[in-house]
């Protein structure tokens, strides 16, 4: 069975950084990634996907990209269901990075650090992270 997914896109936000009870960093954000045709109005739509890293990758993440860079993303599509306070059940879809690479040049004002190009992967760790 294979599980893997490769997007191209912007972010539409700054990765939010935060520590698991666990102590492991997880570092979400979300890609721009417009669809490869057009509708019947002749306009592209987008799609608004939802990503997650763990561990170092979260960490590289929330220093180096911020809302509007241009990345590459590697990983695996999880579906998870959780149940809200008031008792709701709810189903999310999330891609999980494996690597992300960053496509653009940096912004003036930037993180020292975020050039053209580079790219930043998840070590392998059969721990699972939550």
């Amino acid at each position: 069975m294979l599980n893997r997914i490769v997007l191209i896109g912007r972010l539409t936000r700054d990765p939010e950084l935060r520590y698991v009870p666990s102590g492991h960093p997880v570092a979400s954000f979300s890609l721009a990634v417009d669809r490869p045709f057009a509708n019947q109005q002749g306009e592209r739509e987008t799609d608004f996907i939802d990503i997650v890293a763990w561990r170092k990758l979260a960490e590289q993440v929330s220093q180096h990209l911020s809302k509007g860079r241009l990345v590459a993303v590697e990983g695996r599509l999880q579906i998870r269901s959780y149940e809200t306070q008031d008792g709701q059940k709810r189903r999310v879809a999330e891609v999980v990075a494996d690597a992300v690479r960053f496509l653009d040049r940096k912004a003036t004002g930037a993180p020292a650090g975020t050039t053209e190009g580079g790219e930043f992967a998840e070590e392998n760790e059969q721990e699972v992270p939550f």
